[in-house]
């Protein structure tokens, strides 16, 4: 990362939930804001571990199983969002849907609406966690090269903008787990989409993190922050795409405001 932008990102370390569900939180974000932020992980069961991936041979019922056993994991949500990724740039708004909601065409989701659990699922690509809290809205972003460069970032917080009235200096934008500069060697035609030219015959090392990171700032957003965590070189916890050479499941991030009404008592 960059001198200038490591000097106004924050370096987090998503933090372990010990409730038999393998998975990372943003510390401080349902304490301070109250809202849901994370990332479920490999987990230590054994053969694939936590998989959550809808398209693999591993058998559909266990696939499901583990699919609602997250859902029932997170009390206060009544409805679950997820898109068909396709690495492009369209960022979907809800406000009313009930139960589980599959989209077509989709990396970007956002909402002000308690109740609605939005996800995507990630084996290296960056989830990208917004939230406006002073208006209670939430964006959840699937980026990989393709969608980082194309400019699925400016389409969230536009579209957080343009519904909430948020300025963009009260949004806060965490880019989540995925893998590093380091890890991530890339070819030409990723480095020209981001407008660079590598030396030598290549591969070339390309850090999404920095690249997203690097333009919530210039949009002026208020706080930028940046997972410590690799999905490769900590691929003993997570899914890694790129490390298992396309053998890996995959995991889902997660992102909203949960209804206190429908939460059960203390």
């Amino acid at each position: 990362m960059s001198g200038l932008t490591a000097a106004k990102v924050r370096l987090v370390r998503e933090r372990s939930v010990p409730d038999g569900i393998p998975r990372f939180e943003v510390p401080q974000w349902r304490q301070r804001y109250g809202v849901i932020a994370g990332l479920t992980a490999r987990g230590s069961s054994g053969g694939r571990g936590f998989d959550l991936a809808l398209t693999s041979d591993a058998p559909i019922g266990q696939v499901m199983e583990r699919w609602e056993a997250l859902r029932t994991s997170h009390p206060g949500f009544t409805a679950l969002i997820l898109g068909r990724q396709v690495h492009g740039t369209r960022v979907r708004w809800y406000e009313h849907e009930e139960g589980w909601v599959i989209v077509d065409d989709t990396d970007g989701h956002a909402t002000m609406t308690p109740g609605i659990l939005l996800s995507a699922t990630v084996a290296d690509c960056v989830p990208v966690y917004l939230l406006a809290p002073a208006r209670r809205g939430v964006a959840l972003l699937h980026a990989g090269w393709r969608g980082t460069s194309a400019g699925i970032l400016d389409q969230g917080v536009e579209r957080l903008i343009e519904r909430t009235g948020a300025r963009p200096s009260e949004i806060i934008m965490h880019c989540g787990i995925g893998i590093c500069g380091r890890c991530y060697e890339v070819g030409s035609e990723v480095l020209q989409a981001f407008g660079l030219r590598g030396d030598g015959t290549g591969p070339w090392q390309l850090d999404l993190r920095e690249r997203l990171a690097s333009r919530g700032l210039n949009l002026g957003l208020g706080q930028v922050s940046v997972s410590e965590w690799c999905t490769a070189h900590d691929r003993p916890g997570f899914f890694s795409h790129r490390a298992s050479r396309g053998r890996d499941g995959r995991m889902v991030a997660y992102l909203g405001f949960p209804n206190v009404s429908q939460q059960p008592a203390q």
